[in-house]
């Protein structure tokens, strides 16, 4: 039963990020605060901004999601929408929020991000982190 659950949730997951594509692809323009939840972590704007997930607390103690454009720049990258293969090989969760270089620290994320996987076939993944260390006086 957890594993048809599990399987149930990979598909939905892959359907909504299709459903992305194919909204973008039919609009144009990505709006970071116009992605879903789903779609939201390690994409870029059309203007080239990151985007990240936040989690705000309502007044009902209910937690809900939003999208939103950061100020941090995506080297010579618009209009993207990272793939979950990516998201998969690079070690990273959709659901992250924020951005920030933690993950770095920890040798299992790093061995991932410098995996032939990861490193050669996501340069919008590589290019963040390495952005994000740089900026900490790190490589």
């Amino acid at each position: 039963m957890a594993s048809q659950n599990a399987s149930t949730f990979s598909t939905n997951a892959l359907l909504l990020t299709l459903l992305a594509l194919v909204v973008q692809a039919a609009f144009g323009n990505i709006e970071c605060e116009k992605l879903e939840k789903e779609s939201c972590a390690y994409a870029v704007s059309w203007m080239g901004k990151r985007c990240v997930l936040e989690k705000h607390v309502q007044r009902s103690g209910e937690e809900a999601y939003a999208c939103t454009a950061s100020e941090i720049d995506a080297d010579k990258l618009k209009n993207l929408i990272e793939s979950d293969d990516c998201i998969e090989a690079c070690g990273l969760d959709r659901n992250a929020l924020g951005i920030s270089s933690d993950s770095l620290l920890e040798p299992r994320f790093a061995n991932q991000l410098c995996s032939n996987r990861c490193y050669a076939n996501c340069p919008n993944i590589v290019d963040l982190y390495f952005n994000l260390a740089a900026g900490e006086g790190t490589y």
